[in-house]
């Protein structure tokens, strides 16, 4: 059995992945992966907790199965608005969305 620390570990790898590409880029489709990056960590986090704490129980998976539903959801809405303001401005920056205010 793998401990508990392993996966925690991938978890927080994923979590700040996540984070410095949310912070770091400047496309929105790399926002929306980082952001995707961000809920799978939480997804393990989910599991792995579940598996080792309540082994006999199915909290985590369902957690896990409504924060998939969530992303998939937000993803949808997101990549429909990034295709509206590829349209309007040409481009797919975070800028571009600054200047929608105007």
């Amino acid at each position: 059995m793998i401990p508990v620390e392993f996966y925690l570990v991938v978890s927080t790898l994923l979590f700040f992945i996540g984070v410095f590409g949310f912070i770091a880029r400047k496309n929105l489709v790399g926002v929306l992966m980082s952001i995707e990056l961000i809920l799978n960590a939480v997804n393990i986090n989910f599991v792995a907790f579940n598996r080792y704490l309540f082994p006999g129980q199915l909290e985590g998976y369902i957690y896990s199965l409504f924060v998939i539903v969530v992303a998939a959801a937000e993803t949808a809405v997101a990549i429909a608005i990034i295709m509206n303001i590829y349209r309007r401005k040409g481009n797919e920056t975070v800028n571009s969305i600054k200047e929608l205010k105007n």
